[in-house]
Order: C-alpha cells, then structure tokens, then sequence
C-alpha cells in the first residue's frame, strides 16, 4: 500500500516506522532538521522499554508533490496546520485514495453523514472558511482515534510512551472493506486496530480527555498524572467533562465509560506532559480550537451551559494569543 504520512511528527513518526518496517510504502511530510536528519540516516523510533529501531526506507520531502497518488493519506498534523497545506493535498489523491485525519479533539468533519438536525453542518471553530471542506471530500475521509501517547525527542527520533490503538471507522457507520483493510494493515504493523461502526462516541471519549486534560496541564504546567491526584484540578477536569457529556447526550452519542474510568486512564499514563503543554514549552501555536473551542461551540448548538469549559477556554486563549505575540510573561 501507497501511504503519505503528512507531518512525521510524534504520532505520524510513529505511524511511519512502524508501517514502512512492515513493508508498506510509505512517504512522509517532514520539515527542517527533523527532513534532513530523515533523509540522512532514517526516523528512529524508542520504544517504551528503550529499544530502538529505524526506519530507513522512506521517501521524505517538504513538498507533497513529490510524492504522487497515494492509496491512503494519512493527516497527522495539528487542525489549523493543515489548513496551511490543504491545498497541496489533492496532489496526493488517486481514484480511491482514502484520508485518515488523525487531530486531536472534536473533528471538523464531524456532523458529516451524521443523521439528525445538524447533519452536514460546519463547525466553525474548526473550518471557518470551509477549506478543509473543499480539499477534503467527505467521500475520502475514514474516522481514526490516535491512542498512543509519543514525543519527538530530537530530529529523526520519536520515542513512544504508551499506547497502541488505532481504530479506525465509516463515518456513515458502514463496516466497509476500506475500513477493514486498513485496520488490517496497521494491525501487521503491530497496533491493535478495528473497524468500528460508531467512530463518533469513540472519538467523543479520546476527545473528552483531552478538552480537559491539555488546556488544564497548558495553564499549570502539570503531568496528566499531578493534574489527576490534585484535586482542585481533577475536581476542574471533571466538570468540564460532565458539561461535555451533557452535549453528547442531546447529540444522542453514548458514552460507554464514565468520568472518573475516563480520569483515572488518563492518570495510569503517568508523568506525561500533554501535547498542548509540550507546544506552551517550545513556544508554538496551541490547538485550543479542535481540542476545547469545538465543545464551546457544541454546547452554543445544543443550548448546554458549560461555565467551567468556558472559563478554561479563555484563560487557554489569553496564552495562545501571548505566545503568538511574544507578549512579556
């Protein structure tokens, strides 16, 4: 299979060396040091109990034209990155190339082939001017959930912290043979993937922690496990997930774990910086929009108060806009 990981960070660099060791083809999206040292001497990946291996195979550029059609593109850079490249991306399109977005948070494509009164609508904070839309075909797009927890260490290294569940799922809900094969091929590359028929109400769960988790440990600077054995902080996480469980109800989703099952996963993680604390640290723009401003606006849509998840909304939004400025700390 023809795969273009777009973006070979932690989670598309993971995807990268296991996939091209398991034999599939695959090109990556790479930029700066991290291409260069890629190009030189392959991508590195660390696993969990510090064995390493190396990935030497793959075709990598700054440029998605060098690549040509792809049998499956899988999107494994941050919401409002992709927005910069979208263009690009039908350079990659063949008749039956499949997209797998894989961000964080509440997707943009999320009320697509969604039955009910908000079938087909944007989501503002996510698409405001509907260009993943025009670049992306819904018909292209299979759902995909990340689990993995992983860091780029240095360029050409990413080191995997725990995790190894990719399910991917129709957005129509049908167990289609796209869907199957895929997970078939990410299961040879050793992760555990499945075709799932209600990727939503999975996606929902990864999502809930993570509109909570990353902007709290963003503002404190804390691990996912300080934030969960400190009360104030997990008592915050939780009230904000019991606001977005609300939304999922009126949205007729179905959770199938509770708050605190969700808050007590996050804490077996252990001593792991989040992705929005680890961009706060190196001074990069933060994804408040797909992470916790998607909620903001669902809870707008669906007429749910959510005072705690507003309020951690503009604190986040005051940093991202300090970090984007260089305004003094």
């Amino acid at each position: 299979m023809r795969i273009c990981i777009v973006g070979a960070g932690a989670i598309g660099g993971l995807l990268s060396v296991r996939l091209a060791n398991a034999g599939e083809q695959v090109s990556v999206l790479a930029r700066g040091d991290h291409l260069a040292k890629i190009q030189s001497s392959g991508l590195t990946l660390v696993e969990p109990d510090g064995s390493s291996t190396v990935a030497t195979t793959l075709a990598a550029s700054d440029d998605l034209a060098n690549f040509g059609p792809q049998d499956l593109v899988v999107l494994a850079l941050k919401a409002h990155q992709i927005v910069e490249i979208a263009d690009k991306l039908p350079h990659l399109y063949g008749d039956e190339t499949v997209v797998l977005p894989l961000q964080n948070g509440i997707p943009w494509w999320f009320f697509q082939k969604f039955p009910g009164p908000f079938e087909g609508k944007s989501i503002r904070a996510l698409d405001p001017e509907g260009i993943l839309a025009r670049y992306i075909p819904v018909e292209r797009i299979l759902g995909a959930i990340a689990y993995p927890a992983a860091d780029r260490d240095a360029p050409g290294v990413i080191r995997l912290v725990e995790g190894d569940r990719f399910p991917v799922g129709e957005l129509d809900g049908e167990r289609s043979d796209r869907a199957v094969n895929i997970a078939t091929a990410l299961s040879a590359a050793g992760f555990k993937s499945r075709a799932l028929t209600d990727i939503r109400a999975h996606l929902w769960v990864k999502a809930w922690g993570n509109m909570a988790f990353n902007p709290i440990s963003a503002l404190t600077g804390a691990t996912l496990a300080q934030i969960c054995q400190h009360s104030p902080t997990r008592e915050l996480a939780r009230s904000m997930m019991l606001e977005a469980s609300d939304v999922a109800a009126k949205l007729g989703i179905q959770l199938r774990v509770s708050v605190e099952q969700r808050i007590d996963g996050a804490q077996k993680v252990g001593e792991h910086k989040t992705s929005m604390l680890q961009d706060v640290e190196a001074g990069r723009a933060l994804e408040i929009d797909s992470l916790i401003g998607s909620f903001v606006e669902l809870g707008q849509l669906t007429a749910t108060p959510m005072p705690a998840t507003e309020a951690v909304y503009e604190l986040v939004s005051l940093l991202n806009w300090r970090l984007s400025t260089r305004a003094p700390r």
